[in-house]
C-alpha cells in the first residue's frame, strides 16, 4: 500500500473540511495517507511562512514512510523557495511529487536539476471536492500503480503526425516565469504540454510569443494544449478568443498542435508526468497520448 503524504507548499485554503475529504477518498482508493503538521497554516496568502513551507518540503522529502507528495493548492509561494530548495537531496528521497498550478515551478525545477519525472494532476484541494472526480482519480490511480496510461481525444486534428519524446510543461504562466532562470529544462525534441486558467487569450498569446521567442516551440516535436477556461473577452477583444490563438499558432509553426487533452484547472483531470515517455499520434477522427513515468 502506497502511502500519500500531504503538504502545502504554495497558498493556504480556509476550509479543513477539504483536506478531511480529500483523506477519505484516498483511503477509500486504497492508500494510506499522512498529513504534515502544517497543513493547515496560514500566513497572509501563503500556506506558512517561507521557512514553515520549506520545511514542510523537507519533512515530506525526508519521511522514509511517504511514497507520493500531493501538494495542496497552488496559488503563489514556490517561487520564494526555489533558490533555497536543495534539489539533490529532494531527488535522494526518491518522492513521487504531485500537483499543478504554482507548483509546476517546483516541478520544472526538480526535472531541470535533476531529471526527476513528477505528476502535473490533481492535488489536496480536487479530491477534497464536495463531489471529487472520478476520472481524476481514476487516472491519478493509473499512475501510481502502473507508471502509464493511454487517452483517447476524439477531436479531430487538422494534421496526422505522430511524435515521440520526454513530455514536459505544466502551466503556461510558470513556465515563462522561469525562462532564462537556473530552474529551466533545455528541452528540445519533445513533447511541451501547457495549461492555464483566467488569462485572457491575447495573454496567452503573448506568453506564446515569449515562448517561441525564446526558441522554445519551435524545438518541440509536438505542442498539447490542455484546458485555458476562466476567463472573459473584453470588448477590445473583439473575437480574438482562444480558437483563433490556437489557429494563429498552427499557421505560425511547423510543429503539430493537438487540442481538447483534459488536463489543468478542471475537475476532471489527467494526471501527466513532467519528465516522463510519452508518443502521441492522429488519425482522422481524433488522437491519442500514450505516456509513462519512465522508459518502458
Amino acid at each position: 500500500m502506497k502511502t500519500i503524504g500531504l503538504f502545502a507548499p504554495s497558498g493556504f485554503v480556509a476550509d479543513p473540511a477539504i483536506a478531511d475529504r480529500a483523506e477519505r477518498v484516498l483511503r477509500a482508493a486504497g492508500y494510506a495517507v499522512k498529513r504534515d503538521p502544517a497543513l493547515g497554516a496560514c500566513a497572509t496568502r501563503f500556506a506558512g511562512s517561507d521557512d514553515e513551507r520549506l520545511a514542510a518540503i523537507y519533512r515530506i522529502a525526508d519521511d522514509p514512510g511517504v511514497d507520493v507528495a500531493l501538494a495542496l493548492r497552488g496559488g503563489y509561494g514556490i517561487s520564494r523557495l526555489l533558490d533555497r530548495l536543495d534539489f539533490a537531496r529532494i531527488a535522494r528521497a526518491a518522492k513521487l511529487w504531485v500537483g499543478m498550478s504554482d507548483f509546476t515551478a517546483f516541478q520544472t525545477a526538480l526535472f531541470a536539476k535533476t531529471g526527476q519525472a513528477s505528476l502535473h494532476g490533481p492535488m489536496v484541494g480536487d479530491f477534497g471536492r464536495e463531489v471529487a472526480s472520478a476520472f481524476a482519480l481514476a487516472h491519478f490511480d493509473a499512475m501510481l500503480q502502473h507508471g502509464q496510461d493511454v487517452f483517447r481525444i476524439d477531436v479531430a486534428q487538422p494534421h496526422r503526425d505522430s511524435a515521440s519524446g520526454r513530455l514536459w510543461g505544466g502551466n503556461l504562466t510558470m513556465l515563462c516565469h522561469l525562462l532564462a532562470t537556473p530552474f529551466w529544462p533545455e528541452c528540445a525534441g519533445e513533447i511541451l504540454f501547457i495549461e492555464d486558467v483566467a488569462e485572457a487569450p491575447y495573454r496567452v498569446d503573448r506568453m506564446l510569443h515569449q515562448l517561441d521567442f525564446a526558441g522554445v516551440l519551435r524545438r518541440q516535436k509536438a505542442i498539447l494544449f490542455g484546458d485555458f477556461g476562466g476567463y472573459r473577452l473584453g470588448a477590445t477583444d473583439n473575437g480574438f478568443d482562444l480558437d483563433a490563438v490556437i489557429r494563429s499558432w498552427r499557421q505560425r509553426l511547423a510543429v503539430p498542435i493537438f487540442t481538447g487533452l483534459p488536463f489543468g484547472h478542471i475537475p476532471d483531470k489527467l494526471s501527466l508526468p513532467i519528465g516522463g515517455e510519452a508518443r502521441v499520434a492522429a488519425d482522422e477522427c481524433g488522437w491519442e497520448l500514450e505516456f509513462a513515468l519512465s522508459e518502458r
